[in-house]
């Protein structure tokens, strides 16, 4: 999601494959795809079947390439957001190019290469629900752990009493809009 600059949304595993309907099932892009006008530049990738987006970085990095040169998107407002398996994506994207962007969100996911030394100087905001059996919260809880350990600008929003779906009440939030478009990209002290 990009403020008139792009943002990859990755969508989760059972939005995965060919059938583009299903990338606009959840999220930003359903809200998008009812109507709802955002300040910014949507860009939502689909997940190969047989793949998942932690594997797929360099390609989204690609897609974000095409969308700032599409879009003449400026660099400092670029956002990522995604949820479930897109929510493991947004966390490993962050990590391999802390650089590309303003801030991050991730919903419900987690990060198997654990480099969040990486995303220190990212703003990051993450959500997730205490009652997620698909997507234990104790995978946001490390990461959340790891980064306060650092001293980073993370904000961790836990819903009691919530399963996997994270992301609908969050994506409803005006305030995460707010918050997120408050930040953009600047050159940070230290950052690597």
């Amino acid at each position: 999601m990009l403020d008139g600059d792009p943002a990859p949304a990755p969508d989760g595993a059972g939005e995965r494959g060919s059938d583009l309907d299903s990338a606009m099932s959840h999220g930003i892009p359903k809200l998008a795809e009812a109507g709802h006008e955002f300040p910014f530049v949507i860009a939502t990738p689909q997940c190969p079947e047989s793949s998942q987006w932690i594997a797929e970085v360099d390609t989204l990095g690609g897609l974000l390439d095409d969308v700032a040169a599409d879009y003449r998107i400026g660099p400092s407002r670029i956002y990522v957001t995604g949820l479930s398996m897109g929510g493991f994506g947004t966390w490993s994207l962050a990590v391999r190019h802390p650089e590309r962007f303003a801030a991050i969100v991730s919903i419900c996911g987690g990060l198997r290469d654990r480099g969040v030394d990486r995303i220190r100087h990212l703003p990051v905001w993450t959500f997730h629900g205490e009652e997620d059996t698909t997507v234990p919260i104790k995978f946001t809880e490390e990461i959340v752990a790891g980064l306060e350990a650092l001293g980073s600008d993370v904000r961790f929003t836990r819903y009691p009493g919530v399963g996997h779906d994270s992301w609908t009440r969050t994506y409803d939030d005006p305030d995460f809009y707010d918050w997120l478009l408050a930040h953009h990209r600047t050159d940070r002290a230290g950052e690597s």
